[in-house]
């Protein structure tokens, strides 16, 4: 017998119980959209977190206050006294640095923004003029503040169409003032939409000000947060991290034989991070969806020992009338393989509309894993065979006669 007239067979025998067949097929069909859908999804992630570093460009550099510290043989001695990064450390890597085109320092602040009735919580950034260019944000409308704004500790500031829509609902911002706190601020400028950054943090719900109005006005400190810089390009990168890192422990008077009190980030360093993050949950999810694959074949197996019982007569009937062993393995085979891979077929298509409405909610780019696709069609009939193997080979080793009179 031919294996287009044992496809038929299988087909027939699969449409005179099509409710079983699609209740056999329903593991499948899960486990395969779970796959496709988690695997989308991750890489979706990915994509989303990388675009979004991108925007802030491969060479921004981050230095921040270091969490542990070792002194002398390696001691630690905590982070308690760590408050290191000033002024003078971000003076002297504009002086001294040949791979820096842009520095600003970083003070940040949380509190209350009011305009009249108006009020939101929000998050006061402090920088100087470089900052936006650092940061890649760009003005609407308005005007950047100056190194004499900076100088005099000016109570101005640009914000973000977040802080423009929930202050500013029907009104020019340009000239008004809104207070943060207790302290009134002029806003001179605005800026232009940047969305969510890759932690799904809105990044135009910010206020930015001279870092030391920030510093003097609001916060009462000396020290700084953060310090942002810029490589010159993305090629000299790693010299301006290595010279940065320099620089600021000759700053910090600090000997060989002890760590940085501080630390040196790179955004490629970042993306690199959290790729490694979604790589590891995207996994762990996979492996879940995997396990419902294998269910789904367990399914099908239980089914085809159900079906072989069914039709042991027609099985003892097609072997008298001269049908060999492998005709039958070959038509349990085929049916089984022909539910797995309907399901996959079907699994694979439901997982690509439901990751396509999960990336269109929560606003990540639309990510088709093709290796995914092709490996799920490839595991669906891997699983029809592999399932369906065990049923197959005893409706293959039945008697004829034993199976003519089975009641």
């Amino acid at each position: 017998m031919n294996i287009l007239n044992l496809v038929k067979i299988a087909y027939q025998a699969l449409l005179r119980n099509t409710t079983r067949a699609l209740l056999t097929m329903l593991g499948i069909i899960i486990g395969i959209s779970s796959v496709i859908a988690m695997v989308n999804l991750g890489q979706s992630s990915q994509q989303s977190i990388s675009d979004n570093i991108s925007s802030m460009g491969t060479n921004l550099i981050m230095v921040m206050r270091a969490r542990n510290v070792k002194g002398g043989g390696g001691v630690n001695t905590g982070a308690s006294n760590v408050q290191s990064l000033t002024v003078d450390d971000v003076e002297a890597v504009r002086k001294y640095a040949k791979y820096v085109s842009a520095i600003s320092p970083s003070v940040t602040a949380s509190g209350q923004l009011v305009k009249g009735a108006n009020n939101m919580p929000g998050t006061m950034q402090g920088g100087s003029p470089e900052f936006l260019e650092i940061k890649k944000y760009e003005l609407e409308s308005g005007v950047n503040f100056r190194d004499e704004d900076v100088r005099t500790y000016a109570k101005v500031c640009l914000i973000g169409q977040t802080v423009v829509s929930t202050l500013f609902p029907n009104e020019e911002p340009i000239g008004k003032e809104i207070r943060f706190g207790k302290i009134p601020l002029k806003v001179i400028g605005t800026l232009k939409s940047k969305g969510q950054d890759g932690r799904g943090q809105d990044q135009d719900d910010i206020v930015i000000a001279p870092y030391s109005t920030v510093q003097k006005r609001i916060l009462a400190q000396n020290h700084l947060q953060m310090i942002y810089a810029s490589a010159s390009s993305e090629d000299v990168a790693d010299l301006a991290t290595q010279e940065i890192e320099r620089i600021i422990r000759r700053q910090h008077g600090l000997s060989d034989d002890q760590s940085n009190d501080f630390d040196v980030r790179t955004q490629a360093e970042m993306l690199e991070m959290m790729s490694s993050v979604t790589e590891t949950m995207t996994a762990l999810l996979t492996a879940t969806a995997i396990i419902s694959l294998i269910v789904g074949g367990i399914g099908i197996m239980n089914i085809m020992y159900v079906t072989v019982t069914e039709r042991i007569k027609e099985i003892g009937l097609r072997m008298a009338i001269g049908a060999k062993s492998r005709d039958v393995l070959w038509q349990f085979l085929i049916e089984s393989a022909i539910l797995s891979l309907v399901g996959g077929i079907i699994g694979i298509i439901l997982g690509l509309v439901l990751s396509y409405f999960i990336a269109m909610f929560t606003n990540m780019p639309y990510v088709v894993s093709v290796g995914a696709v092709i490996a799920s069609f490839v595991v669906s009939a891997f699983i029809g065979i592999f399932f369906g193997w065990l049923p197959a080979r005893k409706a293959a080793k039945l008697d004829p006669i034993t199976a003519l009179r089975y009641e």
